[in-house]
């Protein structure tokens, strides 16, 4: 029996344990932690929701807000394949409270970038809106109709997915909260500049004066089947007498409230007002008083009701003014008229249709009343008014909308630039053999092209690649692959995607000869100590072709370390100095810095130190580089047997004593091809050259020889 109950047993237990993790979640001690940074406002938390799945957070007893994680609501994966996920406060407003991050596994962030930046980032989405559109973006990328908040230098798509993390799962809550409705938009604006002379006749047949009309008989309908039938009943024969003629208006409209009210009443009502608030006019004629004779100050007009947005208002004497008189032309006199104010916080907007509700109250007792409600809908004419385009609508489209999309938008004049210098590097590899002919011009574009390499591709565009992204790439294959997470980062996509054309093509050389921002840093250090004559030192080849193992066993370490924990990969992944050179731009603690440094100080003395033998990067291109199409690097027969030019003025070393150029350290320089084809230099173009030269002397003296004297030819004319 015990051996039957010990697995159930186990199960009840996990769960049991399960059930008290998520409870210790939400113990107030624990969130007393948390709380003071996403919900300043609040002091307790509430029974947590399943649907969606947020915790009530409350501020005496009252629920003010909810509190929910991202990963929860809309994961959304990040640079590494793995989302971000963050703790959100939303207030009932749908305004977020504050944001902090819980878990992440983002390279750039694991080593480099320190938390307290990652929480400053956050920051900034305390106040923002699940209405508002919210952009992450540098400070030259602006797009109009969108809030900003700044980038993180290094980590541009890592906190682009975090932003629309918080920004897609606050919208998402909301919506599942009635916070925020599909398709509703932000209020609109009165057109204050519109304004034109009306009559009461042409107000009223335009819609912007609503009309609200009722007979005894038609009220005493209404009570039919109720206890108040009978009750205050129309005599007979009197049922078509009026029991009210209810008139009311939208007064912030210049062409209503001036027409109605006159110039000197309208400007003294309009500055009165606060901002958001709105002025409705209600005039009546009739038996029936719309105000009510038991009204008493302090207290609430409860015969009328406003009903618009999903809400009810009614109106406190405090809300209400007195309305002098109706200047309209051909208005009628009414015995009853005010004006009636609704405050910013019923959020009324004018650009949706309202209803005004007329409530008839009849005594049944001394202590029961009945009441029958009437209403009238009124819509402010649109001309009048600037409608704003749905927010929501918007907002779901961007959402149904790949994020990758958005981020690409925002970067096309950096993928112009890059896509400017990949074209003009692949007509350098094509008409290679051309410039090989012109080594001035071919050394001043390929210096020119190096700059432009560390400036825009390095330290302003931020594309170099590393060894992390073959690493994330491998274990996206394994477990679950998605293109989108690729295409987060345009320029990164763009670069990879030209150098696996190139590694097919060409071999690894052209990425690490051309492409590499660290690799162009440590070529152009080494043009200047030669140009300065700084002593070089040069390993023997033997030695020197054993050190490029070092490269590929420093990859296989990681590899193999990614299989277990790619966190922990990218951890080591440190090895390359790119991310402080480059996407840090030497702003990291000083360990990272002088590591850095010291490489690019040894490419002065020994020409890509690190390129030759460290780089794991290098190494992983190497491998797949060996099915190339093209061996475009010419040789002569003579090189190598018995000539070495080439091989000792190689200063990657990537020519071999026998002639041979190794495709897996050759960098694309072209320098070899220089000399391949300089006719001073190379000794078997020398060669040529000194047998062009001897047959041109020997034509020329054949020429000279077969011609004849003038003066013989003057000779033979006499």
């Amino acid at each position: 029996m015990t051996s039957f109950l010990r697995p159930w047993l186990l199960t009840l237990a996990l769960l049991m344990a399960v059930v008290v993790s998520n409870a210790a979640l939400t113990t107030p001690a624990q969130a007393a932690e948390w709380l003071p940074v996403v919900f300043p406002e609040a002091d307790a938390v509430g029974e947590p929701i399943e649907e969606p799945p947020v915790l009530p957070v409350l501020r005496d007893g009252e629920t003010v807000g909810y509190v929910f994680e991202t990963n929860d609501i809309a994961p959304i994966p990040a640079y590494s394949g793995h989302p971000v996920n963050m703790r959100v406060g939303m207030a009932m407003d749908g305004r977020i409270t504050g944001v902090e991050v819980l878990d992440h596994s983002e390279p750039i962030m694991l080593v480099g970038i320190p938390e307290t930046v990652l929480d400053d980032f956050v920051e900034q989405y305390a106040g923002k809106s699940v209405r508002q559109k919210v952009r992450v973006g540098l400070s030259r990328q602006r797009r109009e109709g969108y809030e900003h908040v700044d980038a993180i230098s290094g980590a541009t798509v890592t906190v682009v997915v975090m932003g629309e993390g918080i920004m897609r799962s606050a919208r998402q809550v909301a919506r599942e909260l009635g916070i925020l409705e599909a398709g509703v938009a932000e209020p609109a604006t009165v057109r204050e500049e519109v304004f034109e002379e009306a009559s009461w006749d042409e107000l009223v047949e335009e819609g912007a004066i609503g009309h609200l009309s009722l007979t005894r008989g038609e009220v005493d309908e209404a009570f039919i089947g109720t206890a108040a039938e009978g009750v205050e009943a129309a005599p007979e024969g009197r049922e078509d007498e009026t029991f009210i003629d209810l008139y009311f208006a939208y007064l912030n409209v210049p062409t209503v409230g001036r027409n109605l009210l006159g110039e000197r009443q309208f400007e003294q009502l309009m500055e009165g007002l606060a901002e958001g608030e709105h002025a409705l006019a209600i005039m009546a004629n009739g038996r029936y008083s719309f105000k009510g004779s038991g009204f008493v100050r302090g207290g609430i007009y409860d015969r009328i009701m406003i009903h618009h947005g999903g809400r009810t208002d009614q109106f406190h004497d405090a809300d209400m003014r007195r309305l002098w008189g109706v200047e309209a032309e051909g208005a009628p006199r009414f015995s009853e008229r005010d004006i009636f104010i609704l405050r910013e916080e019923t959020r009324f907007d004018p650009g949706q249709p309202w209803e005004l509700e007329l409530l008839v109250r009849r005594q049944v007792g001394a202590l029961d009343t009945e009441f029958a409600g009437f209403d009238a809908e009124l819509k402010v004419p649109e001309r009048f008014l600037v409608i704003p385009e749905p927010v929501a609508d918007a907002m779901l489209d961007d959402e149904t909308r790949p994020l990758w999309v958005s981020v690409w938008e925002d970067r096309v004049m950096h993928i112009v630039v890059l896509g400017a210098g990949l074209v003009l590097l692949t007509f350098i590899l094509l008409f290679q053999d051309w410039l090989a002919r012109r080594p001035r011009l071919l050394h001043t574009i390929r210096y020119s092209f190096l700059v432009y390499t560390v400036v825009f591709i390095g330290w302003y565009a931020l594309a170099q690649l590393s060894v992390v992204n073959i690493l994330t790439f491998a274990n996206a294959l394994f477990t679950d692959f998605q293109w989108s997470t690729f295409l987060m980062d345009p320029m990164m996509f763009i670069l990879w995607s030209f150098v696996a054309v190139t590694l097919l093509l060409w071999g690894r050389g052209v990425y690490c000869g051309w492409l590499c921002p660290f690799g162009a840093m440590q070529e152009l250090i080494s043009a200047v100590a030669l140009k300065f004559k700084v002593p070089q030192f040069e390993l023997p080849f033997a030695v020197h072709e054993r050190l490029w193992a070092l490269k590929y066993i420093i990859l296989l370490g990681l590899f193999a370390l990614s299989l277990q924990s790619l966190g922990q990969a990218e951890i080591y992944a440190e090895v390359e100095p790119f991310k402080t050179a480059v996407l840090l731009k030497f702003q990291r603690e000083w360990g990272f810095v002088f590591y850095a440094v010291l490489l690019l100080v040894i490419s002065a003395f020994n020409h890509k130190f690190y390129c030759r033998y460290v780089c794991p990067l290098g190494a992983g291109l190497a491998i797949p580089a060996r099915i190339r199409l093209f061996d475009w690097l010419r040789r002569h027969k003579e090189c190598g047997k018995p000539c070495q030019i080439c091989a000792n003025e190689c200063h990657i070393q990537a020519i071999h004593p026998d002639g041979r150029i190794n495709p897996n350290e050759c960098h694309y320089c072209l320098d070899c091809q220089v000399t391949y084809h300089n006719d001073r230099k190379c000794p078997p173009m020398v060669v040529q050259r000194k047998k062009r030269e001897k047959a041109t002397r020997l034509s020329s003296k054949v020429a000279e020889s077969r011609r004849i004297p003038a003066a013989e030819v003057s000779g033979d004319g006499a």
